[in-house]
This record gives C-alpha cells, sequence and structure tokens, in this order.
C-alpha cells in the first residue's frame, strides 16, 4: 500500500498536489473547528446557520494567509525541518484573522465564542496541516530517502532557455529543479513554469534548504566574460556546475540538444573519498572555541563551514583581508551560527592575536592564514617570509603563553625538499611548530602543536580548474608550465574534513600528511576538462580540434611533480585510511630554530633580499 502510494504521489504533477493540499486543508480547517466545539462543550456539537458560516470562514480566511506565506510553494518531498516555523506562524495568523471576523460579525451564534476554541482551533491546525505534510514527505521519501529521484538543482537564469531546461527536467524526472537563480530584481519573488525566482544572494541558503547539488548555468546569450565571472562566483559552492551549450555551438553539432557538460572534479581526479570519522570530528570541534587564522580564504572558509555542523561553542574569525572575513561572516551568521567573533587583522599583530585568543577563550586554533602563490612570492621574498614564517612564529608563540590546547598548521607539499620561497617558508612553519611541540613537552604544558601537509586543492583561489574552465570557456587556448608537469589534488571539502581529523589524532609535534592518490599530469587535467565540455583538443594530429593546449615555460621556483615525504618507507598508517603520520626529524634540528629565527630576523630588518633568500634556503637545506 505504502510503495502505491509513493509511486502515486511521484507520478502526479505538481499543480495537482497543490490542489490536493489545498482541498484537504480546507476540509481540515472545517473540521477542526468542529472538534474544537465539540470538546469545549463534551457533547457532539450541532452548528447553527451562523455558526456554520464561523465554520466555514475558518478555511476560507487561512488559504489565502497559507498562499501567501508559501505553504503550498514548498515541495513536500525536500520539506526542510524548519518549515513547521512558516507553519506555526501561517495558522497563528489564520487563527488571529478568523477569531476578529467572528466577534467582528454575528457569525457566533448569539452564544459568542468561548475562549478556548481559538486556542484548540490553533493546536489541532498545527497539528493536522504540518503534520500532514511530513507525513506525506515520509511516504514519499520512504524510510531511507529511495523515492527522490536523482538531485535537486538549480537553474541560473530564468529566461526562455531556462524555462525551457526547466521544463526538459521535469519531462524527464530524474532530478527536481529547485529554484530559478537571476540577476535581475525585477522577477525576484516570481515564478517561472511554476518554479520561483530567487537572488542570487540566496544560493547558499537554497543549498542547505533543498540540498542542491548541481547548478545550471542557463544564460546562452551571455559574453564569455560575463559568464566566466559567473562561473567564478559559483566556484566557492560545493556543488556541481553545469552549462548550457551556446546556441551557435548547438547549430554546429558541437552538443546534442539535451547534453549539458560539467566539469566534475571527482571525475577529473579519479579518486573516492572516505566518510569522515565522526567521532574524530567531534572531539575536534564539539564545544570548543575555535580559532582560524586566514578564516576567508579557501581552506579557511572551509574549516569554518564544517565547524559550525559540530556544534563549536564559538568560532573566531582572524582574517586580514577586510572583504574575505566580511563574506565568510555572514555565510556562517545565513547559516544560522550566530556566535561568530571577526577579527581584521594580520596574524603578525602579536597584540591583536594574544586579545583574540584570550577574550574568547580559545581551545583550537587552525593556522591557515599564508601566502601561497609560487611566483609571486618568488618577485616578493621578504613580504613572503615576514608573512608565512615570522606570522607562524607569532602565532605559535601566543598559543603557548595563552594556553591553547592545539594548534595545527595547514602546511603544503611544496615544504618537501623546496625549491622555491613559498615551499620554503612552509618548510620553516613546520619546524617552529615542531620546536613548540618540543618546548610543551619540555615544560609539561599538554599543549598540543602539530601539522597537516597536503597538495594542490581544487577549486581554490588561484587553482588550475578555475583557471583552465575560463579558458575553455573564452574558446582557448589553454596554457600550462610544461607538458611533463605533475601535481597531487584533492577537493577542499574533503581536506578540510580530514585537517579536523588529523588534529583530534595530534599528540604533539606530529606531521601528518593527507593521501592524495595518484600525481595527476597537468596536461591530462587540461585534456580531460576539453573533452568534458563537450570539446575536441586541438593538436597536429586533430588541426580541426576546438582548443589548443600551449606550453609557456617552467616560471620560477616551480618543480614538475611535488613530494608529499621526505622518505615514504618511513611513514606510518594511523587509523585513518586518508591520513598518515611522517616520520618527525631528529629534537637537535627543531632547536635550532630560535638561532635560525634571529639570523632571518636580522636579514628582514637590513631588508637585505639577497641574505633573505640565503638565510631561508640554507635553513631548510640542513633539514
Amino acid at each position: 500500500m505504502r510503495d502505491w502510494l509513493r509511486k502515486f504521489a511521484l507520478e502526479l504533477p505538481r499543480s495537482q498536489k497543490r490542489l490536493v493540499f489545498l482541498c484537504f486543508d480546507f476540509f481540515a480547517l472545517i473540521s477542526i473547528v468542529w472538534l474544537s466545539y465539540t470538546l469545549r462543550f463534551g457533547v457532539m456539537f450541532t452548528p447553527s446557520s451562523k455558526q456554520f458560516m464561523l465554520m466555514l470562514a475558518a478555511p476560507i480566511v487561512a488559504i489565502p494567509i497559507f498562499i501567501r506565506l508559501g505553504i503550498y510553494r514548498a515541495v513536500i518531498r525536500y520539506l526542510p525541518e524548519r518549515a513547521i516555523w512558516t507553519i506555526l506562524f501561517a495558522v497563528g495568523l489564520a487563527t488571529i484573522a478568523w477569531v476578529f471576523i467572528a466577534f467582528a460579525t454575528e457569525m457566533t451564534g448569539g452564544q459568542g465564542v468561548p475562549r478556548s476554541i481559538p486556542l484548540l482551533y490553533f493546536a489541532f491546525a498545527v497539528l493536522v496541516i504540518g503534520g500532514s505534510r511530513f507525513f506525506a514527505k515520509s511516504i514519499i521519501v520512504g524510510p531511507k530517502g529511495s523515492a527522490i529521484a536523482g538531485n535537486a538543482v538549480l537553474i541560473y537564469g530564468a529566461g526562455n532557455a531556462g524555462s525551457q531546461l526547466c521544463s526538459a527536467i521535469a519531462a524527464q524526472g530524474h532530478n527536481y529543479v529547485a529554484g530559478f537563480v537571476d540577476d535581475d530584481p525585477t522577477i525576484w519573488g516570481t515564478e517561472v513554469v511554476g518554479v520561483r525566482v530567487h537572488n542570487p544572494e540566496r544560493i547558499d541558503s537554497l543549498i542547505s534548504d533543498y540540498g542542491v547539488k548541481e547548478i545550471i548555468i542557463s544564460i546562452p546569450s551571455i559574453s564569455a566574460s560575463k559568464r566566466r565571472d559567473i562561473v567564478d562566483a559559483l566556484s566557492q559552492y560545493n556543488v556541481k556546475i553545469r552549462t548550457l551549450p551556446l546556441l551557435s555551438d548547438l547549430v554546429e553539432g558541437k552538443y546534442l540538444i539535451n547534453q549539458i557538460r560539467v566539469i566534475d572534479i571527482d571525475e577529473l581526479l579519479g579518486r573516492s573519498s572516505v566518510p569522515a570519522q565522526a567521532d574524530l570530528l567531534e572531539t575536534a570541534l564539539q564545544n570548543k572555541s575555535i580559532l582560524i587564522t586566514g578564516a576567508g580564504g579557501s581552506i579557511g572558509a572551509e574549516l569554518c563551514k564544517l565547524a559550525i555542523k559540530w556544534n563549536p561553542e564559538k568560532i573566531v574569525l582572524y582574517e586580514a583581508n577586510e572583504f574575505a572575513l566580511y563574506t565568510i561572516q555572514q555565510t556562517l551568521l545565513d547559516r544560522g551560527f550566530k556566535n561568530v567573533v571577526s577579527v581584521l587583522s594580520s596574524i603578525e599583530n602579536r597584540s591583536a592575536l594574544k586579545s583574540a585568543i584570550m577574550d574568547n577563550d580559545v581551545d583550537v586554533i587552525f593556522h591557515a592564514a599564508a601566502h601561497k602563490h609560487v611566483p609571486l612570492l618568488e618577485e616578493n621574498v621578504i613580504e613572503g617570509v615576514r608573512n608565512n614564517i615570522l606570522g607562524t612564529k607569532c602565532v605559535a608563540e601566543v598559543a603557548a603563553e595563552t594556553s591553547v590546547e592545539r594548534v595545527v598548521l595547514i602546511s603544503s607539499d611544496k615544504a618537501v625538499r623546496p625549491t622555491n620561497v613559498m615551499g620554503a617558508t612552509k618548510r620553516w612553519a613546520e619546524e617552529i611548530m615542531r620546536n613548540h611541540a618540543n618546548l610543551a613537552d619540555e615544560r609539561k604544558t599538554g599543549q598540543v602543536f602539530a601539522c597537516v601537509r597536503f597538495g594542490n586543492v581544487l577549486g581554490s583561489n588561484g587553482s588550475v580548474v578555475p583557471k583552465f574552465r575560463a579558458q575553455i570557456e573564452r574558446g582557448g587556448p589553454i596554457t600550462l608550465t610544461d607538458s611533463a608537469m605533475t601535481r597531487y589534488f584533492m577537493s577542499i571539502h574533503e581536506a578540510a574534513e580530514l585537517i579536523v581529523q588529523a588534529s583530534a589524532l595530534a599528540s604533539g609535534g606530529d606531521i601528518f600528511v593527507l593521501e592524495m592518490g595518484k600525481s595527476v599530469p597537468i596536461i591530462e587535467l587540461a585534456r580531460n576538462m576539453i573533452q568534458l565540455a563537450g570539446l575536441t583538443v586541438r593538436d597536429a594530429s586533430n588541426p580541426n580540434g576546438d582548443i589548443e593546449i600551449i606550453e609557456t615555460g617552467i616560471r620560477p621556483g616551480e618543480k614538475l611533480y611535488e613530494e608529499l615525504f621526505y622518505d615514504e618507507a618511513t611513514v606510518t598508517r594511523t587509523t585513518h585510511t586518508k591520513i598518515m603520520r611522517a616520520k618527525t626529524q631528529s629534537t637537535n634540528s627543531s632547536n635550532n630554530v630560535p638561532v635560525a629565527l634571529e639570523q632571518l630576523e636580522r636579514a628582514l630588518d637590513r631588508k637585505d633580499e639577497t641574505e633573505v633568500r640565503n638565510v631561508l634556503f640554507d635553513f631548510v637545506r640542513r633539514k
């Protein structure tokens, strides 16, 4: 019986489902008024003609309020639990309006309306109206959500192409359109082919409310630069981004009419993620006051989004970039986490950092703040060293002074046998953390200082995937530095989860290395992205292809390949299959850190770039 009801409900057109609920509410509210009178008087209630008119007024007043507040727009299979608050508000308004009409007219039947009747009416109406929705959801979804066919999607663009795409998706039946998103404010709040149009600023909440898995850009006529801007803006969300092809490409036969291509990170990497261990996340985050440096950056922001899911006591956002700080602050507030403290300052500002830690009783620090762009740091050695090394020194020292329980450095595979300034500064940062771990051990403070090392993160600021995607959308060419270059990659979300889980495994002085899978040839990544876009590579064997790949030459400081370990044979496994522990070197090496830091600071004070570079690399070559 349940399976039949589920099948029937899924096949019923959306407009008919709304009509079913509207009719149900109409008769249910009349029955609720009658039941309220019956319970109040303790006998089977027989209404007079005026009292019957009063009963009839209940749904007549309530249904327009329900329509206005969107009760009938909600899609039952994706109904969020917080919808009960909307139902409470709608029923409350309907009850007040009904009571007002009752006393403003002669429909009370001469005997008046007992004060308990509106209360009984409100209670039963909430129970029936709300309960009917969630009961219907349980029928459609089933015990394990098995009835939800496909994923919820958003369509960016509510024009002709978007409306046709929405109708096609509805006809196909494998996915559900949760809403349109459009830049035109004049159509916000309206409906196109029965689907609501939203402000792009609501994308984050729509993803959260409806479990959106992908966003389809359906504005075929826009310019390449505008399309690139939209794609870049959407890249911050953990969803697939699909693009409706240009109409000219459809005419030329580059795409099938029903084909929408997507650049899928999992397809590009060929890796599978491992479900997070809830106990590790809970240990690291629950009831903790957490400070995240570089909170507005790619990794920092993802750590913030992950942390709020595990009920931390407080999140302290520490960020030097004003706009990045504002953006992540608003993201957390929009997701319902209110205990957020925002600190606009550099990690080198000792007094600001100390105040942020002490004022908020910080338990855990995730140190993600760093300059990471390899070619830029080759040109700006002094600033890169000052921020990445002295900034880390400041974070570690202040954390030690203020008795922070746990400090976790976000490191990089470029710290292994570094050939560039960025990698060398990260290696120094790792040694600074190990030095403070040794000091904590000597002083028996119980504090934990640890590092988490991993490769490139797709979708992050400066990631190669958004760059290649933009070049493909412009019609090419794709530029890469060397066809022999390889890199390790993982998604931002997976990286953040593994960082936090590694922090829970740390005992002090650990250098954790995330399992990155196989190193990916960059040229293969470029070719795959071209193919996933429905295009072909233009080369000697295919001179009529769509996108050319051009080598520009290795930039200063770049390596053809990166390494995760100094000696893979010394790596040990942890209880997590994706987290490994690199064998730390001798304690004496990290004890040399204070002397090396003094030399480095003297060189920085003289602003002698050559000397800074010499001290920087002399130290890491001894490791």
